[in-house]
Parts: C-alpha cells; structure tokens; sequence
C-alpha cells in the first residue's frame, strides 16, 4: 500500500519541481530587451518609408478622382449653356461674377471667409449644382492648409482652407481676356468647340495650386518664349502645387486627370506659410525650365 502511494505522489512531485524550475528563469533580461526593441525599431524603419509611399499614393489617387469629378461638373455646365465655358476669373461684385466658376481669393487672413466657409463662395459657383453637394472635390487631400477664423462658428479654431483648384487663365480668361499678361497674340478659349489646338485631351483646365500662392480662381501660365525662346521662360505667381512629393494634380478638358512630377528645382521653392497676398515678386526668371515649357504646350496656341 505504502509503494502504491509513493508512486503516485512521485509523478506529481516531478512535476511540480520542473515547473518550479521552468517559471524562476522565464523573465528576460536586460539584454534580452534590449535586443527585442532594436529589432522593433529596425523594423519600423524598413516599414514607415512603405506606409509613407502607399500614404501618398492613396491621396493621389484621391485627388485625381476630385479633378474628375471637378471637371465632370464643369464640362455639364458647357453643355447645359451652348458650350459656353464658364470665366477664370471675374472681377469681384461685377456683371459678370456669376459667369466666374468660383468668386473670391484664398490668402491666411483670418477674417477673409473665402477662406474657410462654404457658403461665401464654393457654394455660389454655378458648377455647385453639378457637384452632388460634395465640397471636398474643390481641394487636394494632400493640402495641409489652414486657417483660424476670427468671427462665425468657428472663431478661434484652427479650420482647413476650402479650395487648392485654380483654373487655367487661357480657358474663359478674366472675363473672356488673358488680362494683357503674354500678349493678345495667344487664343482664350470661350467655347468647348474652340478647343481644337492642342485638343481638349492636351489643355489643362483645373491645376492644384501651392498654399502660399493660391488667389484668386484663375492659374496664369505665361506663354512667353514659347515654343523655343527658353531664355525667355518664366514663371508667373501662380506658381503650380507639389503636394505629391514634388508633383501637383491638373485636368484636362477631355475629362481626364494627370499627376505631373516637377522635374526642376525652381518649380518647386520652399513654401512660405502664412505670408501675405502677393508677397512675391510677379514675374520670376526661369530659363530653360523644361516645366514651364510642359504647361506652355497645354495651355494654349496663338490665333
């Protein structure tokens, strides 16, 4: 009887003693630790530059499908009112403002509400109705761009900026005109059906415009020089956006959406937050920019 219990309590003493053993050593050591968080933060730094890519990669697919249906929006107007393309620019509170596809000017003044609220000008554009009440097709998702209104609901709170989208001076003009910039040799196009050179497919109408230059809602891409005097090349204060890792959004009057990567540095400066309107020189100098020649080509052509 005494060999029996003796047998059975040996088993279970075995066990106990070999967990004993097992759990007294199973904390790590300081080394130990060590080790694991290296091979964490290794491991993060191979996978962040691959989320950072995918990141932007997402917004560009995202802001070329805002140009489509932008340019969706304005193409059904043309066709809704004789092909009759809607102005760049118009002058603020005149006759033809409500011919302008959006009214007002973007700057960080706090009490400008073009700024911040929908209802003081995105809202008024005649392309609003066409836009199925989707304010966020009006701007890059990429655009970091914000504001803090000093009146209305959200005075004293830090609020995205409304709109990125500037839209070719050589496609309505400044109420039909180019404005006196390159000269009156060079085609503003007032209807769909003038857009036979270089096609609609090869005319850029709506441009992601940089933060710090973005006004009033026309993009003004100057035209002299072009074709082949590259001395001349220069760029206006419309400068375009690289809010895709050098690279900004543009449509086309055909429909289609195109991210451009800048090729030369001076098409990209250091963005200047929060400066004033206008603070930089009108003309800039850039010969031999094979970016600027890039917009030249679908901009437009001389009568």
């Amino acid at each position: 009887m005494n060999n029996w219990c003796t047998k059975l309590r040996f088993p279970r003493d075995f066990v106990f003693k070999n967990w004993n053993r097992r759990t007294s050593g199973s904390a790590f050591t300081l080394i130990e630790l060590l080790v694991v968080i290296a091979i964490i933060a290794i491991l993060a730094a191979m996978l962040l530059p691959a989320l950072s890519k995918a990141k932007l990669k997402t917004q560009g697919i995202q802001c070329m499908n805002n140009h489509r249906q932008l340019m969706l929006a304005w193409r059904m107007y043309s066709e809704d009112n004789r092909e009759v393309l809607l102005f760049a620019t118009a002058n603020p509170g005149g006759r033809n403002a409500p011919y302008s596809w959006v009214q007002g000017l973007l700057d960080y003044d706090p009490n400008n509400r073009s700024n911040w609220d929908l209802e003081q000008d995105i809202k008024k554009s005649p392309m609003w109705p066409y836009c199925g009440n989707s304010a966020g097709i009006w701007k890059c998702p990429a655009d970091q761009s914000t504001v803090v209104p000093s009146s209305g609901p959200y005075a004293g709170q830090m609020v995205p900026r409304v709109r990125t989208m500037a839209m070719s001076i050589w496609v309505g003009g400044w109420e039909g005109r180019d404005a006196g910039c390159s000269g009156p040799e060079w085609r503003v196009y007032l209807k769909f059906t003038d857009m036979v050179n270089p096609g609609s497919a090869r005319t850029w109408v709506l441009v992601d415009e940089r933060e710090d230059r973005i006004n009033y809602g026309n993009a003004f891409t100057d035209m002299i020089g072009y074709p082949d005097s590259q001395a001349q090349w220069r760029f206006h204060y419309d400068y375009p956006g690289s809010y895709h890792h050098r690279a900004a959004g543009f449509s086309f009057a055909d429909g289609h959406a195109e991210i451009k990567k800048w090729q030369d540095d001076r098409t990209v400066p250091p963005v200047t937050k929060g400066a004033s309107l206008f603070y930089a020189q009108e003309y800039v100098p850039s010969p031999r920019n094979q970016d600027i020649f890039w917009m030249q080509e679908r901009s437009t052509r001389k009568k």
